[in-house]
């Protein structure tokens, strides 16, 4: 990312049935920066009534900080085959509100956006935590889940359209 460029605000999600982290930050030029981040817990005992809580609330969020680009990270099988189903379904509810908001999404894979934030592909969550403070000085993190939506923020910025290049290309189709 180069230049002076535009302000691009982006929220990454990291999809959960019970805990759903996002965080959104602003991107000029090379320059990223914090705007906040939290995590949707999701209420109710029915799993409808659980997506639907994780819907309003990620609603809401879309609605005070309004993002001009969204970022999810994709979920992976494992051996559970009725929780990554679940996830899928959270998953669902992630890509439907930027859907809702007229916005695109950007998926990455946790590897890749481990590698972006960490610089290897197979960080744990506390490498990922410490990359993030480090690359979003004071920025007081809600736990876990938000700092893995910070760093999907901060990839979709490497990789996703917030650069420099990325945006020139945009202009010039325009």
């Amino acid at each position: 990312m180069s230049g002076t460029g535009h302000l691009v605000r982006i929220i990454g999600i990291d999809p959960g049935l019970r805990n759903l982290g996002w965080g959104v930050v602003d991107v000029v030029g090379s320059k990223t920066t914090h705007v906040a981040n939290g995590i949707c817990r999701s209420t109710g005992e029915a799993l409808s009534a659980r997506l639907l809580s994780l819907h309003v609330q990620l609603s809401a969020i879309f609605a005070q900080f309004l993002p001009d680009q969204a970022a999810v990270e994709q979920t992976f099988v494992n051996k559970d085959g009725a929780g990554t189903l679940k996830l899928g379904q959270a998953r669902g509810i992630a890509m439907l509100v930027p859907a809702q908001a007229g916005l695109s999404v950007g998926e990455y894979a946790p590897n890749t956006v481990k590698k972006a934030v960490v610089g290897v592909g197979h960080a744990d969550k506390n490498q990922v935590l410490h990359m993030v403070q480090m690359q979003l000085p004071g920025a007081v993190i809600a736990g876990p889940d938000a700092a893995d939506a910070l760093a999907i923020a901060i990839c979709h910025a490497h990789y996703g359209g917030a650069s420099g290049l990325s945006a020139a290309i945009e202009r010039a189709r325009a």
